[in-house]
């Protein structure tokens, strides 16, 4: 429908859109202002976008859409640039394996995805996993032991680049027979009657503080817990009775456990793609993006509801 919309198209009028006029782009570009003029017109007739309206001094003032194209023409552009690295660093045969790391409180699906598209794009490339905490992971991608890793946020190493890639609703999980699994939601005054079960603050030492102030907003003031440093351990204290525990909707569950929302919060798990900003590996943009796409386009229909299974605790990760 839109063939005649080709790079040039964008980069030009992206450039005359940045400079806010038609004789500093032309220089910019090393092209002439003719030149520059003529693509304009014949973006504008086929489109018939109005990006600009012209004012004095040969200067241009950018409308609603003319803004908005900037935002859109920019990231069509990277994503030409990141596909054009991709193909050249596998030409060049600088991908010979990935060293991929998974946080244990990451949802291990997003891991397999991930696998999966980079054996469509690479298929004789082998991933080598790494599996830890986050704050473990972090350290290691700073430190070039693994190339990328998907993780819980937040992460505040400025030498990384952080990809957010999915968020999930962070749920109170309770035995299946308790009262309160009786109702739709639970009350954040519910939770100050029950023992609390958190992940180990060494884990990921800034999400355990950042979900001490989201209790503490809602009253429920945290001195004492009992401490897990795995999902399935988290698991199977809930289940022995030591207290309710918050974890990522979604999460494969005992057969014995449940899980019910906070009313009246928007907590959520936000998981994300963290990578070196230095050096990382050509293809893992590219990756990212395409992993996005996928989630985006079954969304609706691989939406995940907790549910149970006739598996022990230490059954229930796929991931170490």
């Amino acid at each position: 429908m839109y063939d005649w919309a080709e790079y040039r198209h964008f980069r030009y009028l992206l450039e005359i859109l940045n400079l806010r006029g038609f004789r500093a782009a032309a220089e910019q570009l090393h092209t002439t202002q003719p030149n520059l003029s003529a693509q304009a017109k014949q973006f504008r007739e086929n489109s018939g976008l109005h990006l600009y309206r012209k004012a004095k001094g040969g200067r241009i003032s950018l409308t609603a859409t003319g803004n908005a194209f900037k935002l859109i023409a920019k990231g069509l552009l990277n994503h030409r640039d990141e596909a054009m690295n991709a193909l050249i660093s596998i030409e060049r045969g600088e991908i010979r394996t990935v060293r991929l790391g998974c946080s244990s409180q990451a949802d291990p699906a997003l891991f397999h995805d991930f696998c999966a598209i980079h054996k469509e794009l690479l298929p004789d490339c082998p991933i080598k996993p790494a599996h830890g905490d986050t704050a473990q992971l972090v350290e290691e991608i700073a430190n070039g032991e693994i190339d990328a890793a998907i993780v819980t946020l937040p992460v505040t190493d400025p030498t990384l680049s952080v990809d957010e890639i999915r968020r999930d609703r962070l749920v109170v999980c309770l035995r299946a027979d308790d009262p309160l699994a009786a109702k739709a939601s639970i009350q954040a005054s519910d939770l100050k009657q029950h023992n609390m079960i958190l992940y180990h603050p060494q884990r990921n030492p800034h999400a355990h503080a950042r979900l001490l102030e989201l209790l503490a907003e809602v009253g429920v003031k945290i001195e004492d817990y009992s401490r897990a440093s795995h999902p399935w351990e988290m698991q199977s204290l809930v289940k022995k009775g030591y207290g309710f525990a918050l974890i990522r909707e979604g999460t494969l569950l005992d057969s014995e456990l449940t899980t019910r929302p906070v009313a009246g919060v928007d907590w959520t798990v936000d998981t994300a793609f963290v990578y070196r900003k230095e050096r990382p590996l050509k293809t893992i943009p590219v990756l990212i993006r395409h992993l996005k796409s996928r989630l985006a386009g079954s969304a609706a229909s691989e939406k995940k509801s907790p549910r149970s299974v006739e598996k022990k605790p230490e059954q229930l990760s796929l991931l170490g």
